[in-house]
């Protein structure tokens, strides 16, 4: 029988947070000790919304922008991101991450893919290719959700 979109919908509330929490527990595990977990999550979001400005990075880490500031102030004086002006407007900025914070990024998520290939490794080719199949589709479906608030 074919699954209805409510319980297709269903599954993704159900497992997506069960696959985010090891993602973000594997991250974690592999990142420098000497970076905290917010200046982790902070270059994580800069690496994934490049030329964000620090009032972005501020409503994502749930921050006053004075917080923020001084947490991005830390990730610069660390050589792990930039500051900018931003093209348009001088009063913004633009973060971007550095060679040396993207290899921290790299490093991490090199160490993830093969933790989570390990878990993957007892399925069947068939169950890999429907996984595979499914987080394409998916990929597609919200792409186009955030492309739309983009705007």
């Amino acid at each position: 029988m074919q699954p209805t979109f409510d319980e297709s919908a269903s599954e993704i509330l159900d497992v997506v947070p069960i696959i985010m929490r090891e993602i973000r527990s594997e991250m974690r595990s592999r990142r420098s000790p000497d970076l905290t977990i917010p200046q982790f999550r902070t270059l994580l979001f800069v690496n994934r919304n490049r030329g964000s400005s620090l009032l972005e990075v501020a409503t994502f880490m749930g921050l006053t922008p004075a917080s923020t500031s001084r947490l991005v102030d830390v990730l610069i004086s660390r050589s792990l991101m930039t500051r900018q002006e931003h093209p348009q407007d001088r009063r913004r900025i633009k973060l971007a991450l550095t060679s040396q914070g993207t290899a921290v990024l790299q490093t991490c998520k090199k160490g993830t893919l093969s933790h989570l290939s390990g878990k993957l490794s007892g399925l069947s080719a068939e169950d890999m290719k429907i996984i595979t199949k499914a987080m394409q589709t998916l990929r597609q479906v919200f792409a186009v959700s955030v492309r739309m608030e983009d705007r």
